[in-house]
């Protein structure tokens, strides 16, 4: 069900970014705009890995640098079937983790310095299952792809508030675009579809993410717990220089934001995850 809801929010999305450019240039512009997004996935997909690795100067480090970590990643990625990734290091205190790579055989995970110091081992033991999870289901590739299709309407959408600005959209009923109405509803209406699409995309994967690492530590309470420490750090020591774009690889949002800004959050509300897993460990609750 997961892989048929992520085909079916893909193929939503990008229908929505053709119909972006329809209504910007006509027929050109929904050529336009697959050309575009071929190219940002093209990028996204050669080298995403190594742009938000850098991004938050994270370091490899090899079993001799960081025995605990690395000899824990190699125990986990063993127990999934999955070959070794790269283990990397962030100077942070804020305590997350993520997983990057285009696949499991070019993959890398990452845990800042802050949750190698609050987790306990089993609680570290849950987090890299959960991050090696995400390797194993090709998450990484399906979330960067979503963030690019959803960061090009964007930018269309801004193309689109300078057609309307300048009567762009006169002419573009004949082209087989949607003239003004259509610029209009891709400025207002374009950039929060593809928000809420890429958000349950990132949701619905990070649910399966919480159930594989569960499986693969062999005890849900490790992540459960794990997820509520993390929530209550990363609240009281943000990421500094977090990245909107890059939020939904991290196992917690490393962004600040509650009320109305968490519930337009890639993660899903850390109250469901959490009763997910002790479900998982205890049973449904009556």
């Amino acid at each position: 069900m997961n892989i048929l809801k992520t085909t079916l929010l893909m193929g939503l999305l990008t229908l929505l970014l053709v119909l972006a450019g329809g209504a910007i240039g006509g027929r050109n512009g929904m050529t336009m705009a697959l050309l575009m997004a071929g190219v940002m996935n093209f990028v996204s997909y050669w080298f995403s890995d190594k742009i938000v690795l850098a991004m938050y100067g994270a370091r490899e480090v090899s079993e001799a640098h960081s025995p605990q970590l690395y000899g824990m990643v190699r125990q986990l990625a063993l127990q999934a079937g999955l070959p070794m990734p790269k283990v990397y290091l962030m100077e942070s205190e804020s305590p997350n983790a993520f997983a990057t790579g285009r696949s499991p055989e070019h993959a890398a995970v990452a845990a800042t310095t802050g949750i190698m110091r609050i987790l306990t081992r089993e609680e570290l033991m849950g987090v890299m299952a959960h991050e090696l999870t995400h390797v194993r289901n090709r998450d990484i590739l399906i979330g960067s792809i979503a963030a690019t299709i959803a960061g090009a309407i964007t930018y269309l959408a801004h193309m689109a508030q300078w057609a309307a600005l300048f009567g762009g959209g006169r002419d573009r009923d004949e082209e087989g675009g949607g003239g003004m109405f259509g610029l209009i509803v891709m400025v207002v209406v374009a950039p929060l579809a593809a928000m809420l699409i890429q958000m349950a995309i990132s949701r619905s994967r990070e649910y399966a993410a919480d159930k594989g690492g569960a499986e693969i530590s062999g005890n849900p309470l490790y992540l459960a717990n794990a997820l509520k420490k993390l929530e209550m750090a990363n609240r009281q020591i943000p990421m500094a220089g977090a990245n909107e774009a890059t939020a939904h690889m991290f196992i917690v949002s490393p962004l600040t934001g509650s009320g109305f800004t968490a519930l337009f959050s890639t993660h899903p509300p850390m109250a469901e995850r959490v009763r997910r897993l002790e479900s998982m460990a205890y049973g449904p609750r009556g």
